[in-house]
């Protein structure tokens, strides 16, 4: 069967992750990603690290199955060439720095009036419209701006997310805009503008604890692995010193708790632990008292009463322990794929559509398709000529 996105081309000068991000998911779906980078140093995203066989591991992530173009955007020529890939294109993506865009003529409003059939998808740091639109943003100072590090931590000290959450979150959006975009297309002949900001994306992700600050009057605590809202869920620590976070969300699972593993049936009762709501606000005797009955059980005897009992668990696993994690294995959700330094294992992507392969692509070396894409523009131009 073939992919959902065959025939569908995009022209990104895009940079780092949330671009990137949303278009190696077209890329997976089979368009065409035809990706513009800077001559000699590309996408800085390629120096981040050397962690995978030399290549960096966000480059690698990010750029499969696209095709890397080095052209110089201050130049007459590149300019050209990539008005011209535009006239042939279905999306126009850019991440470029505030207003660099409208000076190259490549903002959204002049674009419609070239190429009335384009989508573009613009991605800035605050959007437009607003005295902090020209302001440059990345994944962590967004994470500050819209107070998620606030919320993220221990009581004693905050944190930020251990990855680019408000780029990923970005790269969805902008992701999930240009499919309805495509759509619109296909269905009225409109060609829809996408925008998506960092700053909106994590918003949206951030709703939850804005409304619980702003009517409940107070904002979520700090709590570490522990939740806000609900008690008893958290890390408890076994007998053999590992890990293992338990949660209930039911007074039914709450009961279950109280008489199978903790052997306490009388705390179903306890008037301080009769509802979530009296679970959380004596929320420090709960795990006091959690704590104490489940030190002398080892973790494995922990799990197994736990699947037992149907009461939600995980162990705390870290990034080695995830990598052997047998959901992966028992579901082949590593596929190899092509870098400039060799094969190497990526993960599939999360949606999966039934009877069609998502496109694995390699990754590019810097330039590697400049020619051949330059080569398919004269080519197009002379028969445009005869």
């Amino acid at each position: 069967m073939s992919a959902p996105l065959d025939g569908i081309t995009v022209v990104s000068i895009e940079r780092a992750v949330a671009a990137p991000f949303a278009t190696r998911q077209l890329a997976d779906l089979g368009a065409r990603v035809i990706k513009i980078e800077r001559p000699g140093e590309g996408d800085f995203a390629r120096g981040y690290d050397t962690a995978v066989h030399g290549e960096s591991s966000y480059f690698v992530w990010l750029n499969r199955g696209k095709e890397s173009v080095e052209l110089d955007l201050k130049s007459p020529d590149g300019q050209a060439a990539v008005e011209a890939l535009l006239g042939r294109a279905d999306v126009f993506v850019q991440n470029l720095a505030p207003g660099a865009a409208a000076r190259l003529g490549w903002d959204t409003k002049t674009l419609h009036q070239r190429h009335p059939q384009l989508i573009t998808c613009a991605i800035s740091g605050y959007g437009t419209g607003s005295s902090w639109s020209n302001r440059k943003a990345y994944d962590l100072l967004i994470q500050c701006e819209t107070g998620l590090v606030s919320i993220t931590g221990t009581p004693e000290e905050t944190a930020r997310v251990g990855v680019s959450i408000a780029d990923i979150a970005t790269g969805m959006y902008a992701y999930s805009g240009i499919l309805a975009a495509l759509y619109t297309r296909s269905t009225t002949g409109r060609a829809h503008a996408v925008e998506v900001s960092l700053f909106d994306a994590l918003t949206e992700w951030m709703s939850q604890p804005a409304y619980y600050t702003r009517y409940g009057g107070a904002p979520p605590r700090r709590l570490g692995v522990r939740h806000a809202t609900i008690a008893p869920y958290g890390a408890y620590t076994a007998r053999d010193g590992r890990q293992v976070l338990l949660t209930v969300q039911s007074e039914r699972e709450w009961a279950l708790l109280c008489e199978e593993i903790l052997a306490m049936p009388e705390l179903a009762t306890d008037g301080r632990f009769t509802s979530s709501a009296r679970r959380v606000a004596h929320r420090d005797e709960l795990d006091g008292i959690i704590a104490r009955q489940l030190r002398d059980i080892d973790s494995a005897d922990l799990v197994d009463k736990l699947e037992r009992a149907g009461i939600a668990y995980a162990r705390i696993n870290d990034v080695p322990a995830f990598l052997v994690h047998p959901v992966l294995a028992e579901r082949e959700r590593w596929q190899p794929i092509g870098t400039p330094a060799g094969r190497v294992e990526a993960f599939l992507p999360p949606v999966q559509l039934d009877g069609v392969a998502p496109r694995m692509g390699d990754v590019p070396r810097l330039g590697q398709h400049t020619q051949s894409v330059l080569d398919e523009l004269e080519l197009a131009q002379s028969r445009g000529r005869t």
